[in-house]
Parts: structure tokens; sequence; C-alpha cells
């Protein structure tokens, strides 16, 4: 069996329980090195294969996991975050699918929540947003054009940005021209959740500048709207309203029969 673990956003406790015991009983595990924390392998076997596929192709990850399930072997693929957001694991699925072999997908805290937790922040605000998108700026992997990042910024909600660091100048561009005030707050956090991490609040308008300055230009997520830095401005969810009836509660100063 081939298991897809999402590592979690960089701290080796972060992963969840499923996932470090997948690990744990793996023969295989086959790891993105470039961006998952090493730590992670401690809780390998030391028997374990360890292999890093930031040196690999997609060809030769399907090949070793071919070999190994032919063995009988237990493989976990080893990618940061969660493996369903910009992960890569759909064309390792097809693969896996044409060759007959089984696998599953174990979830994993995505790089944008991790620096969430770190901004001790919140992306849904009543009357501020109820919406998060999650995306990238185009590069070298285009985006669709319905999809383009000024069509995205037009609906003014809160926006985690991926892969998108080494080019803040183009970003802040892109998010002006789609109507985001040049305050609107932002922030840079490179590698969430590390001991290393290291976070930034700016502005839409100085992403760029507060890149420069802080020298993060890689491995880090932008994170953009009012619910960065809302500074009060936001209503009170009527989740906890005692007003709000729920199907567990009901409003103040009525009967509970």
């Amino acid at each position: 069996m081939i298991h897809f673990v999402g590592a979690g956003p960089g701290a080796a406790d972060l992963i969840t329980v499923r996932g470090r015991q997948l690990i744990e009983k793996a023969d295989v595990v086959i790891y993105a090195g470039s961006l998952v924390n090493p730590e992670l392998l401690e809780y390998a076997r030391t028997d374990a294969e360890i292999l890093d596929s930031a040196v690999m192709t997609l060809e030769e990850v399907t090949e070793v996991m071919t070999a190994a399930h032919a063995e009988g072997k237990e493989v976990v693929r080893l990618h940061t975050g969660d493996a369903s957001v910009f992960g890569a694991i759909r064309e390792q699925m097809d693969l896996l699918d044409e060759r007959g072999i089984p696998f599953d997908v174990c979830p994993g805290v995505t790089a944008c929540f991790g620096a969430a937790a770190s901004l001790q922040m919140e992306y849904t605000l009543p009357e501020v947003t109820q919406t998060l998108i999650i995306t990238r700026l185009g590069g070298k992997t285009p985006v669709p054009d319905k999809e383009r990042l000024r069509l995205l910024a037009e609906h003014q909600a809160s926006m985690a940005i991926y892969l998108s660091a080494g080019m803040l100048d183009r970003l802040s561009e892109e998010l002006l021209a789609g109507g985001y005030p040049p305050e609107t707050p932002a922030a840079l956090v490179y590698k969430a959740t590390w001991r290393e991490e290291k976070k930034v609040i700016c502005t839409v308008e100085t992403l760029a500048e507060a890149g420069r300055e802080n020298g993060i230009d890689r491995l880090a997520v932008v994170l953009v709207g009012r619910a960065v830095d809302p500074q009060g401005n936001y209503e009170r969810s009527m989740l906890y309203h005692p007003d709000f009836e729920t199907m567990y509660r009901r409003p103040a100063g009525t009967s509970g029969e």
C-alpha cells in the first residue's frame, strides 16, 4: 500500500497522529526534502529506506513505489503541509491507478493554517469576510485565466498566497490592480511553525519592501486582507450570542421548555 501523508506546516509535532503512525510502520519513506522538516524522519524505523524526492523525477518516484509494492512493502509518500494543496499528488495517483497499485491519503495541516495560528488570527470575521481564497501567482506553472490574482482580488476576501514570495513586486501590483486598497493589511510568514519562523506584518503596498528588508524571498506564505489585522473592526459572531437560538441552546430570557 502507498500512503500519501501530509507532513504539516513544519513543526514535527504538527503532523497528525495517523500520519506519524504511518511513518512509524513504513518500510519506505519518500519525502519532499526541499520542504519537509527532516525531524519527521526520526519517527521512521531505523531499518526503513529513506529517499529524498527533491532529486527525483515523477517517473523515478513511481518506479520506487511500484517496486516496493511488488515486494509487499508499506510506502509513505511524505508531502509538506496538506498534500491536496499544491502537492502534485494527482499525477502520482493516476500512475498508480494505471498500475493497479492501491493507495490512500492522510491529510495534514497546510501552511496557511500554521501561519494563521502563529499570527493568532482568524480568516473569517463577521462583516469583514467569510471567505478564504488559497491561490498562487502564476510563474513557471501558469494559473487559469479566470483565476488570475487581480480577478480574485476583486472579492476583497482573505487570501493565502503560496509559492509567490520570490515575486513580491508583481504580487503587490496584481493585488492593487484587483482593487485591494494600498493600506490593506498583509503578512509574510516564512517557514510557518518551524523554529526559524519569521513573520512580518505589512500592507499590500509595502509587501515587496517588507520582503527585502527581512530577507524573505522564498518558503513563505503571503496573507492578505482586513482579517490579518482587523483592529477590532468586526461584528460579534452569532454562534455564541445570547440572543441566538441553536438546537442546544435557547435565547437568553426564554423558557428552556
